[in-house]
């Protein structure tokens, strides 16, 4: 399985970034685009890196938050066939505060190429999209101060709009995640992939003895860990000491795992 990053925070030399996420992944059976960034970036460092937009056969959007879904139209213009999975709560209103409006443009819907997802949707043996709703939490919701919107009222996020694509590859399993809302402490211990890839949502978050104690519980899992954009490239510099398989994935990075 090959992964190349197309948008993220950071970049190797010569490549412009954004605040956001788009991977670029090849697998034994598919082509998947999972998420978008915030608009146009993703499809113009995919032609910067050889990576041809129109042989992905699905796209996977993790969440309903602009700088995963900002490319969505894009997405839709430059591909003319491949399904776009997302769960069915992606597009309600997502907001940072009650100021900014962090969702997605909702203009595009209705479209005949969404597919609604609603708890665990296997597509193949290769394939299976899986959903936080129901599952027990080892560690508590950190909200961070993002809120929906419903009925004119601002709640408390609950990040039901969030999936994770499963692959599984032979006795492999990695894990993709965009941002890890729901807890990454909890998404690695409902699925304790051999590979998780994604963001731990940590970038906020002071360097002191509580994310040392994150580190070291994420450690103790027999699990691998490629991470970026939301974790913060200062917290993770923070916390690699103690994690003895952790690694930053930075926008042009191919890994094979």
């Amino acid at each position: 399985m090959r992964i190349t990053t197309l948008v993220e925070n950071t970049s190797v030399p010569g490549l412009p970034v954004e605040h956001g996420l788009s991977l670029y992944i090849e697998t034994e059976h598919h082509t998947i685009l999972f998420d978008s960034g915030q608009g146009t970036l993703f499809a113009e460092n995919a032609e910067r890196l050889g990576k041809d937009l129109t042989k992905a056969d699905l796209m996977v959007l993790s969440h309903g938050h602009y700088d995963h879904g900002g490319g969505l139209r894009t997405f839709l213009e430059c591909n003319d066939h491949a399904p776009v999975y997302m769960s069915r709560y992606a597009f309600e209103s997502h907001w940072n505060g009650t100021e900014k409006y962090i969702g997605l443009d909702e203009t595009l819907v209705p479209n005949d190429r969404f597919v609604y997802t609603d708890g665990t949707l296997v597509l193949d043996e290769e394939l299976t999209l899986c959903c936080p709703v129901g599952r027990e939490r080892v560690a508590d919701l950190d909200t961070g101060g993002l809120l929906r919107k419903e009925n004119g009222t601002f709640l408390p996020e609950d990040f039901r709009h969030e999936q994770y694509l499963l692959i599984t590859e032979g006795e492999k399993r990695v894990l993709i995640s965009g941002c890890s809302h729901q807890g990454i402490l909890n998404i690695v211990d409902w699925f304790r992939p051999d590979v998780l890839v994604g963001g731990f949502h940590y970038m906020k978050k002071p360097l002191d003895e509580k994310l040392i104690e994150n580190a070291v519980k994420l450690d103790a899992y027999d699990t691998t860990y490629y991470t970026c954009h939301c974790t913060g490239a200062d917290q993770f510099r923070f916390m690699r000491p103690h994690m003895t398989h952790a690694h930053y994935l930075s926008c042009g990075e191919t890994i094979e795992v």
